[in-house]
């Protein structure tokens, strides 16, 4: 039987997003796509470092990334949530856990036993309190999780923040191993086929060819493929998302090295704080209708906590995406396909998401539409509910200090969001999906941590007697207290584990 010839895939663009997709090609489809990725040194990258979501671990894990080495040479630091300052009202601060409130084992979600307490007039403690991620953050401890069910230290994960200027070459000599080609150049020029449409071939500026079965457009924010030789229109969704561009500048890590990233709220958007075990990441994400460019840059230099090592760098975007992400036998992925602000670090999710959805519909022979509707469908489904919860943040809010808030407070929000806010605030209720990266607790902390509190509740957490119920509470709160007070400092684990590699 004569054996398929391997489908090759162009990839356009490196950086994370494109060496993410060569190496995952390459290692999990060695037989059935020869890879050949094209990009040019004098072509920058956004870069401007990373934090993640927990998805990169199974992601990590299955291309065969030792986590110690691979954190050591990217400078990586743990994540066990998200800070965010000044978001429902100036002075309030909560954290965007990720793992579960309480012990994530009961039928009925935890945080309707909390509301219950709250609405019977006990003055209950903030819910982060029941929660190992929140607790460890806010103590800036770590360990890693167990696996005995029976222990509160299965109930939070982990991500990391780490150098994404070092993350693309660690992942470019991986897939080179296993078989994926690089070429340096630039696209000056592509052909399609004259019937179909699709595309054949790049030119580069030094007038080499390089013919494809499958392209990957991973060329950022140009979206050279998909949205310039393909002509995919763009969904614009700055109404709901104002914020258009950000100014960042890293500064030596001289405060804590806390096991979270900081979004705090600005007058005009918000600003990141992400600690790397070499330096510390600083951006103001911020709309240019609100604030001038050299407002925000100025505001930024006051803020951050160290000695600046690099001047002010400035980005512009639009937050929105393709209306495809998969056209003929073209694929964005990452920037290339649509963009939404870092506030929940969810852009090397997004790329990951991509990425396993290609190789799960990977081309049997030609590319057929059932397999580019199937994964349009999962893609779209992705960027709507992160847009929504993004909105979320801005949305639910009482500040009124200043014109950008005012306007995000008092905005038009999507029918899909209006309606899960509805029910949180009638029910205590989350809307549950069987797609999408953000979970119960996710949506919980942003609601109560933003000041919109449930008027109802779950009918069973009604069951247990609420003198039992208050001491079970106690109980929980203590052991989670304890638990985290044994572990080693967030640095200390660090030295010990995976102490920033010099050769990086």
């Amino acid at each position: 039987m004569t054996e398929t010839p391997p489908i090759r895939v162009v990839i356009v663009g490196g950086g994370t997003s494109g060496w993410m997709a060569a190496a995952a090609l390459a290692k999990l489809l060695p037989r059935r796509c020869a890879v050949h990725l094209v990009e040019s040194e004098a072509i920058g990258i956004v870069g401007v470092g990373e934090a993640t979501l927990p998805h990169i671990r199974a992601f990590n894990e299955r291309l065969g990334i030792a986590e110690a080495d691979f954190m050591a040479w990217t400078r990586a630091t743990f994540k066990l949530g998200i800070e965010f300052r000044d978001w429902g009202r100036i002075g309030d601060s909560y954290i965007h856990p990720f793992g579960t409130f309480g012990r994530g084992q009961s039928e009925v979600d935890f945080h309707h036993y909390w509301a219950r307490l709250v609405q019977a007039g006990v003055d209950m403690p903030p819910i982060e309190r029941f929660s190992m991620a929140c607790t460890m953050a806010r103590e800036g401890r770590f360990a890693l999780p167990t696996t005995d069910p029976r222990q509160i230290t299965t109930t939070f994960g982990y991500a990391y923040q780490f150098d994404a200027v070092l993350f693309a070459p660690y992942l470019r000599a991986l897939a080179e191993r296993m078989g994926a080609v690089r070429s340096e150049g630039i696209v000056v020029d592509v052909e399609h086929d004259g019937e179909s449409g699709d595309l054949t071939a790049i030119r580069l500026a030094d007038g080499r060819r390089i013919e494809g079965d499958l392209f990957v457009d991973c060329s950022g924010f140009r979206s050279l493929l998909l949205g310039g030789a393909m002509g995919e229109p763009f969904q614009d969704w700055s109404r709901w998302l104002p914020a258009d561009r950000a100014v960042a500048m890293p500064c030596r890590t001289e405060t804590a090295l806390t096991p979270y990233t900081s979004a705090i709220a600005m007058p005009a958007g918000w600003r990141w704080r992400i600690p790397l075990q070499h330096r510390t990441g600083n951006g103001y994400v911020y709309a240019s209708g609100f604030i001038s460019d050299d407002q925000a840059r100025d505001a930024l230099v006051a803020a951050v906590e160290g000695e600046p090592i690099a001047d002010p760098r400035l980005l512009r975007f639009t937050a929105g995406r393709r209306e495809r992400s998969w056209v003929g036998n073209c694929v964005a992925i990452g920037l290339a396909s649509g963009f939404l602000e870092p506030l929940e670090s969810t852009s090397i999710y997004l790329v990951q998401q991509a990425i396993t959805a290609l190789i799960e519909l990977f081309p049997q022979g030609r590319v057929r539409g059932v397999d580019r509707d199937e994964f349009n469908r999962v893609i779209d489904l992705e960027y709507e509910r992160i847009r929504d919860f993004l909105i979320l943040h801005y949305h639910a809010t009482e500040r009124d200090d200043s014109e950008f808030w005012r306007y995000v407070r008092t905005m038009t929000i999507p029918d899909s969001l209006a309606e899960k806010m509805e029910l949180f605030r009638r029910r205590g209720r989350i809307v549950k999906y069987r797609e999408g990266v953000f979970l119960d607790a996710s949506w919980v902390a942003v609601y109560l941590g933003q000041r919109i509190r449930p008027e109802g509740r779950d009918p069973r957490a009604d069951l247990p007697a609420l003198d039992v119920l208050m001491r079970g509470m106690t109980a929980l709160r203590d052991e989670v207290a304890a638990t985290a007070a044994a572990m080693p400092g967030h640095l200390a684990f660090i030295d010990r584990y995976c102490p920033m590699s010099p050769a990086a």
